[in-house]
């Protein structure tokens, strides 16, 4: 089977045929709300079994099967970036409104600086901290970390930012579940980012001033 994107170029292939680095598809439950993401192929299943409700975005996806016996017709589907599935009969699962905490999603959440320095750092050069110590009774959510850089991780310890004389360049927040699917997908098309921003909270905590 071959995926042909219309108006993005193509994707890459690997040596054993199969198609690498293909953009995920935003599936959405039926009122709109983002659910989760999900591969090419998983679009496909759905599209060929009628779980598709309506789409939306720019972006579509030609995918070109084998041909028929009779007719030598070849198969072809179009999915879309963006799909919202119908109720299955056992009730579509609802989509969590807690994010579940990771390095990855807590690095982009910060845009890659240390809540300290403020200096930019590589994923690899980024520890978590936590704001309030696992050892003064801390929680490990995201309300409680930051990024930090590894000296400034060490330089803290086991105090409070406050104890330690390193005050945060920005109050720690909890993304809701159209934030936390934009921080997680590095590979988000313009229309996916556009379509989730709308459900983005629209009242951010400020950087605090030095």
């Amino acid at each position: 089977m071959l995926v042909h994107p219309v108006g993005l170029g193509s994707f890459i292939h690997s040596n054993s045929g199969k198609m690498t680095g293909a953009p995920l598809i935003l599936r959405l439950d039926v009122t709109g709300t983002p659910v989760r993401w999900i591969p090419w192929e998983d679009a496909v299943c759905l599209y060929t079994r009628g779980m598709v409700a309506w789409t939306a975005g720019e972006h579509e996806f030609v995918v070109r099967g084998g041909h028929a016996r009779a007719t030598g017709e070849r198969s072809c589907l179009t999915i879309h970036s963006i799909v919202a599935i119908k109720r299955s009969g056992r009730g579509a699962p609802l989509p969590r409104t807690l994010p579940p905490l990771s390095n990855h999603e807590l690095f982009r959440r910060d845009a890659f600086l240390c809540m300290y320095c403020g200096d930019p750092f590589s994923d690899g050069q980024l520890t978590r901290d936590h704001v309030i110590p696992l050892s003064r009774g801390g929680l490990d959510v995201w309300s409680n970390v930051v990024s930090a850089c590894r000296s400034c991780n060490t330089r803290k310890g086991c105090k409070t930012p406050e104890q330690a004389r390193m005050p945060l360049l920005a109050v720690p927040y909890v993304p809701n579940w159209a934030e936390f699917l934009a921080l997680s997908n590095r590979r988000i098309l313009a229309d996916q980012m556009e379509f989730l921003s709308t459900r983005f909270k629209r009242h951010r905590p400020a950087r605090l001033s030095a």
